[in-house]
């Protein structure tokens, strides 16, 4: 285990973290000196893995780092019922090749960030796979329905009359056993996750083991700095887009945005983000420390190499397309939370239709946020400015509501 002291290890562990319950359960776990079993669930429902489940991912590393034992739980199991958590309706099971197929590739892209030789994968279907109808039936007998009806989600769906089945009864007190068969100690997750975790560590209580630490990470924003990072949005990184990709849509978000994405991606220490903080606000220009987000994410999924290729491109492909200044800020409807970038281009006034449009994405010559638009089907989500460009000299700001 690394040398720093338990203080020390505590405050970089809470980094960035919306709430641990309980605190000071972490720092007594902490004081004992010994590996901590640190666990964290991903049910394999799409085959890719994007820098919102790398939230999750980053603070394991960083647990992994001060020496203690990380435990990568593809839930292959609960992955054939759906996770209820946030949703307004039964979600359809997967099946159990799709669960398989997924489960590969996350197995592949986690190499990518957690060290291989000290990371624990474990499938939930070890235990699940054997456990009978008495052993579930005794399991479901240690948590009511009442304490199930005070998750939000249900109680919603309850109060409307929309149907809940059984089987999602099952999800969070499976995902909680999973804390029991593993013996953890923490268990990390998003914040939508908080219930599930919870049932963790009463269920533990319950099985006459310690209760596990609660740690919830932030939903990450995704590229229109509103809603949270998604691959149905449109406004996602994911880990194995290639170098100049990731590194351009790193730096389209915005400032602010940049300061969360430090906060909850980046592995510089605290006092180095609040050194580059201060350097901000005496007047450094905030496109260069972007570039050094950029270049360090880049690298971190790809290489060093990978990731000095790509901000040369980008600076080069940058150099001669400034921004003028004083453009008026013309705002466009998105109907339905989007709007095809064709009709963004004509409703900002840089093309006369729609088809003059997808001619010149064709030839490569529209770009938004300084990033080359190849896909005329690109819908850009409400919620957000852009710069949109036209050829070398026709701009436009836009804000998308």
């Amino acid at each position: 285990m690394k040398t720093k002291s338990s203080e020390q290890a505590f405050d970089e562990l809470c980094r960035g973290a919306e709430e641990i319950l309980v605190k000071q359960d972490l720092a007594d776990k902490l004081a004992l000196r010994r590996p901590l079993r640190v666990k964290a669930g991903f049910d394999p429902t799409a085959p890719d893995l994007h820098l919102g489940h790398f939230v999750l991912l980053n603070k394991m590393r960083q647990f992994q780092d001060l020496g203690h034992e990380v435990i990568f739980l593809i839930g292959d199991f609960t992955g054939m019922i759906g996770d209820p958590s946030g949703k307004s309706a039964t979600r359809p099971p997967l099946t159990r090749d799709e669960v398989s197929a997924n489960a590969q590739t996350y197995a592949a892209q986690v190499s990518k960030i957690l060290d291989q030789e000290r990371t624990r994968l474990e499938f939930n279907s070890r235990w699940m796979g054997k456990m009978d109808a008495s052993g579930l039936v005794e399991l479901a007998a240690r948590h009511t329905v009442a304490r199930m009806l005070d998750r939000d989600d249900f109680q919603k769906r309850y109060k409307a009359g929309k149907p809940i089945s059984i089987h999602e009864f099952l999800y969070p007190l499976i995902q909680g056993y999973d804390s029991v068969a593993l013996q953890a100690d923490v268990e990390l997750g998003g914040t939508d996750q908080k219930f599930n975790l919870l049932v963790g560590r009463q269920l533990q209580q319950t099985y006459g083991q310690p209760p596990q630490v609660v740690m919830t990470m932030p939903l990450l924003e995704g590229l229109d700095g509103i809603n949270k990072m998604s691959k149905s949005l449109g406004n996602y990184i994911g880990i194995t887009d290639p170098p100049l990709e990731m590194f351009g849509k790193l730096m389209s978000i915005s400032d602010e945005l940049m300061w969360r994405y430090f906060e909850l991606l980046s592995a510089r220490p605290l006092e180095d983000l609040q050194a580059l903080k201060r350097s901000v606000n005496d007047g450094a220009n905030p496109r260069d420390i972007k570039l050094s987000l950029a270049s360090e994410l880049v690298a971190r999924f790809h290489d060093s190499a990978a990731s000095e290729r790509a901000q040369a491109e980008f600076i080069a492909r940058h150099r001669d397309q400034a921004v003028p200044e004083g453009l008026t800020v013309v705002k466009v409807a998105a109907p339905g939370g989007q709007i095809g970038v064709a009709h963004l281009l004509k409703a900002a006034g840089l093309v006369e239709s729609t088809s003059e449009a997808f001619r010149l994405i064709q030839q490569g010559g529209v770009r938004i946020d300084g990033t080359r638009v190849d896909d005329k089907a690109l819908a850009i989500p409400a919620g957000a400015d852009h710069v949109l460009q036209v050829g070398r000299r026709r701009f436009a700001r836009v804000s998308v509501f």
